[in-house]
């Protein structure tokens, strides 16, 4: 439910407040506005093509002169539409704040040379102008019809419900008073006006907020497209922006474990070392070589720990070998059966060997913790540009993101790296994952 105030009127809509705020008035001045707005469109833009069918209507109209209203028309829109409908998209820019509080700016070309040929040539050529003057032609056609439409609306209902009043204040032996679809002489026979009025009454602010809404999301949808265009570069720089930041972290991650595989490890290989033979010097009974092999040991499992660590931050064999090799290592260190195909022909960008390798690892160990297989199976194959891999089990299925299996990390992983994963886990099982990685292109093997 929404808590906020709506800011456009399609969203007051679905706002429970609607008869109480100041949204129906607001749409009715919107619609009341757009019949003059409509004026000069329908005059320019229009009349060619309103006479045309009302003559067609009518028969008799001779092909030589179907033709000529049908160019007249069609000369007047690309010669005097972009010359009208920019001053009309630049009034409903400013309109618009009506029923919509969003910002609104133009997109439109900026001007590469001054001079009145430079700003014709620019502004005939400018896809903005002619959404524009697409617009003008809704506007001076389709707009005035539907506004007027529900201003009538509003007016017969408000003509039902005054009803009595109305044929109170005629003069005795007047004819009755019209009131739309019908006619009433006595104040007994605006009953069903009233009742009828006093229903549709609440739909009126629900149909003017309506066509008010319709009315605008076109205008903005014309007339705004070139803040679209801008909206859809700031996205693609974000998303350029988090391939560099998942390029940056993978960096960091390998001098990382480089720096402690090639530091911390080798220290605490030489510490160890030095510990067992400290320990052999030592009499095995003494009080010193118990201390010696209690840190001996110590140490011993510190170095296993660390290996670990560094294996989970970057896989030396994905560095070295690549990613068959590491789903490999990643099958025998498994507890249960695992059947590994990977047949690729080269090395992948390290981001796409990266992000397969650490799911295909999620993946396993979910399996070993909680499928109940007993078997499973990872594949591994490249289509041009595309790698996927798929990992399946025979266990009891099931598997649901919203249990905290991992499976929303695996997916928001394999976003990062512009790729997607499909699940399919029925209760009972198999299980069945696949994840789609793009890879442009391919490094040459190492070594």
């Amino acid at each position: 439910m929404r808590t906020g105030k709506p800011q456009t009127a399609l969203e007051a809509l679905a706002w429970r407040r609607l008869l109480v705020s100041s949204w129906p008035w607001r749409s009715a001045g919107y619609l009341l506005t757009t019949l003059p707005m409509a004026v000069p469109a329908f005059t320019v833009l229009a009349i060619p093509w309103l006479v045309l069918l009302a003559r067609l209507t009518a028969g008799g109209l001779q092909a030589g002169v179907i033709v000529f209203l049908i160019l007249l028309g069609a000369a007047l829109i690309s010669t005097l539409g972009p010359l009208i409908a920019p001053p009309l998209a630049g009034l409903e820019r400013r309109r618009m704040r009506i029923v919509d509080n969003r910002p609104a700016v133009a997109g439109h070309r900026t001007l590469v040379s001054p001079g009145p040929v430079a700003w014709l040539r620019a502004h005939y050529a400018d896809p903005t102008t002619w959404r524009e003057v697409g617009y003008a032609c809704l506007l001076g056609t389709v707009a005035p019809v539907l506004s007027l439409s529900a201003l009538l609306s509003a007016l017969l209902v408000g003509m039902f419900i005054a009803s009595p009043f109305l044929v109170m204040a005629q003069q005795p032996g007047s004819s009755p008073v019209a009131l739309g679809v019908g006619t009433a002489a006595t104040p007994v026979q605006t009953v069903p006006y009233v009742i009828a009025g006093v229903l549709l009454l609440p739909l009126i602010p629900y149909l003017l907020t309506l066509l008010a809404a319709g009315h605008s999301t076109v205008a903005r949808a014309l007339l705004l497209d070139g803040s679209t265009e801008q909206l859809r570069a700031e996205l693609v720089e974000v998303s350029r922006s988090r391939i560099r930041l998942v390029d940056a972290f993978a960096a960091e991650r390998r001098r990382i474990e480089r720096d402690l595989h090639d530091g911390a490890q080798q220290k605490l290989v030489s510490l160890t070392l030095r510990l067992g033979l400290a320990r052999l010097d030592l009499p095995p009974d003494s009080s010193a070589a118990l201390g010696v092999a209690t840190a001996h040991e110590q140490a011993k499992a510190l170095m296993a720990e660390l290996r670990q660590l560094i294996h989970g931050i970057q896989p030396q064999i994905l560095t070295d070998l690549g990613l068959p090799a590491a789903l490999d290592e990643l099958a025998d260190q498994c507890p249960i059966p695992v059947t590994v195909d990977a047949h690729l022909p080269g090395r992948l960008p390290d981001q796409t060997e990266n992000t397969a390798y650490f799911v295909a690892a999620e993946a396993l160990t979910n399996i070993a913790k909680h499928s109940g297989a007993t078997s499973a199976a990872v594949r591994a194959r490249q289509h041009g540009t595309m790698l996927t891999v798929e990992i399946s089990d025979n266990g009891h299925g099931g598997a649901d993101p919203n249990q905290g299996t991992g499976l929303t990390g695996l997916a928001d992983r394999v976003a990062v790296a512009g790729g997607r994963m499909l699940l399919s886990s029925p209760t009972g099982g198999p299980t069945h994952l696949r994840v789609e990685l793009p890879c442009n292109h391919n490094q040459p093997p190492s070594g």
